[in-house]
C-alpha cells in the first residue's frame, strides 16, 4: 500500500469521525433552518397580499411580534421589503419588486 492509500484512508476516517461527533449539532443547525423558511415564508406569503404593520403580520403568520420584527429588518437590510406608508405609529412594510423576481425564480 502507497503511502498517498494511507493517507486518503486515513483523512476518510477523520472525516467520518468529525461527521459522527458533529451530527448533533448539524441536526439541530438543520431543523433552526428549517423553522427559520417557515416562517419567513409565512411572513411574505402576508406581504404578498399586500402591505403590513409588524402586528399585522405577525397576527397573520401566528408569530410573536418581535420575532416578525427581526425578520422583517433582516428582509428589509438585504431588499426583499421595503417601508411603505405609515400607520398610525406603525410602519406599513411591502414586498419590493427584488422579492417578487427571486420567489418566482424559486418557483421555477
Amino acid at each position: 500500500m502507497s503511502q498517498a492509500d494511507n493517507d486518503r484512508k486515513e483523512k476518510k476516517a477523520a472525516l467520518k469521525e468529525l461527521r459522527a461527533a458533529r451530527k448533533e449539532q448539524v441536526k439541530k443547525a438543520t431543523a433552526r433552518v428549517r423553522v427559520q423558511k417557515k416562517a419567513l415564508k409565512a411572513i411574505k406569503a402576508q406581504l404578498e397580499k399586500g402591505p403590513g404593520t409588524v402586528p399585522e403580520v405577525a397576527a397573520a403568520a401566528s408569530m410573536p411580534t418581535a420575532e416578525v420584527l427581526w425578520y422583517l429588518a433582516t428582509l428589509k437590510k438585504y431588499g426583499e421589503i421595503a417601508e411603505a406608508e405609515k400607520d398610525g405609529e406603525y410602519f406599513r412594510y411591502a414586498l419590493t419588486e427584488k422579492a417578487g423576481d427571486s420567489q418566482e425564480e424559486s418557483l421555477s
